[in-house]
């Protein structure tokens, strides 16, 4: 195995240590974050530093960087307080990473990349119409962090849209079944397999694999 100090992350080239501290935390779900400003032009990034913070209340986080003037998505969010996240579909993965680029504001990321923006009738942030998970967001705190300035955004859960063949009676969501895609580090995709599920685990009860 190959071996990297602190100094020698430090040290790195400034490209290939973004890359290898990025992709230390896994794969995780891609998210294509909708945001509208207060004169109706719509905004559409993606990330992939969506979290769970809790159930009760429902919770999510998502990390931020410094603020400048090319963020949209969060000048947004912090005027209106409302956003969405919508889940990558496997097969607009191109367009999709095309949201990363550096539009000007008046430039919608949904029109230049083929997304369609959807509206529900209780939620005034837009989604993605082609996306099988819509998560409809209010933002409910902002935490600086002051160790590289950048920026936690807690937001309660409003509502939730999900494809139905993807939704178990018990309320878990198989990602396989949306056909959604995951994202590690800054630019490499995934697919999800199902691998297995298992139930509450107890000392001496040997798990069995629910799928």
């Amino acid at each position: 195995m190959q071996h990297f100090s602190i100094s020698d992350i430090l040290s790195a080239e400034k490209q290939f240590r973004t890359n290898l501290i990025n992709c230390l935390s896994g794969v995780r779900t891609a998210q294509l974050l909708g945001t509208q400003n207060p004169a109706g032009l719509t905004n559409l990034a993606i990330f992939n530093s969506a979290m769970h913070i809790g159930a009760h209340p429902p919770l999510m986080g998502l990390i931020f960087r410094p603020l400048d003037a090319q963020q949209h998505s969060l000048a947004n969010i912090l005027e209106t307080g409302l956003y969405t996240l919508n889940s990558v579909p496997i097969d607009r993965l191109a367009s999709a990473h095309q949201c990363s680029a550096r539009y000007p504001q008046e430039v919608s990321e949904f029109a230049a990349n083929g997304f369609t923006p959807w509206y529900s009738e209780t939620h005034a942030a837009p989604y993605v119409a082609e996306s099988a998970l819509r998560i409809g967001l209010k933002l409910v705190q902002k935490t600086d962090i002051v160790l590289n300035g950048t920026m936690l955004l807690i937001g309660e859960v409003q509502e939730v849209w999900v494809a139905e063949e993807a939704l178990e009676e018990d309320g878990n969501i198989r990602f396989d079944l949306l056909e959604a895609a995951g994202v590690g580090g800054l630019d490499t995709y995934y697919r999800f397999e199902a691998a297995a599920r298992f139930p509450y685990a107890k000392p001496g009860v040997p798990p069995v694999s629910l799928i």
